[in-house]
């Protein structure tokens, strides 16, 4: 009598059925369609001419690593508060007006990095912001493509610095498309003057006006190569012929 489930044994031999333990199948998988979108985007950016409105975020005109070091110390400084820090302030301070009557004790908030594009748009156009800084790779980038334009309009130094997350961190979020500061404390007013200055000889006094050139493919620069080399040839046998 036949059984109604049959044996089917595994073969351990090479090619069978069990694969190695250890065995990189990357070439393999099929990546999800995000990061295939990714991978395209970047390789159609690099192959395209940049206008200067975009060219200008690019990494050659951003702050060099020294410049971001000192920006990034001042704007450490004035991280805005958490929601905890601030409830403890505005308690504490409930508890010193009840304790003094109302003997003139100050409610103003501490002076903090300001952060948000409609936010920041508005501190700009009001002329109340000292110095902002730029994330270079926003994603879109038409969120802040027109904002060095409205600070050069408006007389407000601006730079633009190379990480968004690394803006982020300084306002307790993932990422920051700008940030601003409209004052600081006496003691660090000359650093800030000093900043300033620098941004505005770098970026406010000398907009990008040329255009990104493109960076071509492996195929694409060899056919250009074999293209050139045969209009030397071509250009060589008419000077040959000519001279005879």
């Amino acid at each position: 009598m036949e059984h109604i489930f049959k044996k089917t044994p595994k073969n351990f031999r090479i090619g069978g059925d069990v694969l190695p333990q250890k065995r990189d199948v990357g070439r393999f998988v099929r990546w999800p369609r995000y990061i295939r979108i990714q991978r395209q985007k970047k390789v159609l950016l690099q192959r395209l001419k940049t206008p200067p409105a975009l060219h200008q975020f690019s990494s050659e005109f951003c702050l060099d690593k020294n410049q971001a070091t000192e920006l990034f110390r001042l704007l450490n400084k004035y991280r805005p508060e958490t929601a905890a820090q601030k409830k403890q302030r505005l308690q504490s301070l409930a508890e010193a007006e009840t304790k003094q009557a109302g003997a003139g004790v100050s409610g103003n908030a501490p002076a903090t990095v300001q952060y948000g594009l409609n936010h920041v748009t508005y501190l700009v156009e009001q002329r109340k912001a000292q110095l902002v800084a730029i994330a270079s790779d926003v994603d879109p980038i038409e969120l802040v493509v027109w904002l060095p334009a409205l600070c050069r309009r408006m007389g407000v130094p601006f730079c633009i610095v190379k990480n968004r997350s690394r803006l982020g961190s300084l306002v307790h979020k993932k990422n920051a498309t700008c940030v601003a500061i409209t004052r600081v404390n006496p003691e660090d007013q000359q650093t800030l003057d000093t900043l300033s200055g620098m941004c505005t000889q770098a970026f406010n006094d000398r907009p990008v006006t040329e255009w990104g050139d493109r960076t071509l493919g492996l195929r694409t620069v060899a056919r250009v190569a074999k293209r050139d080399a045969a209009r030397r040839r071509d250009a060589a046998k008419r000077l040959a012929v000519m001279t005879k």
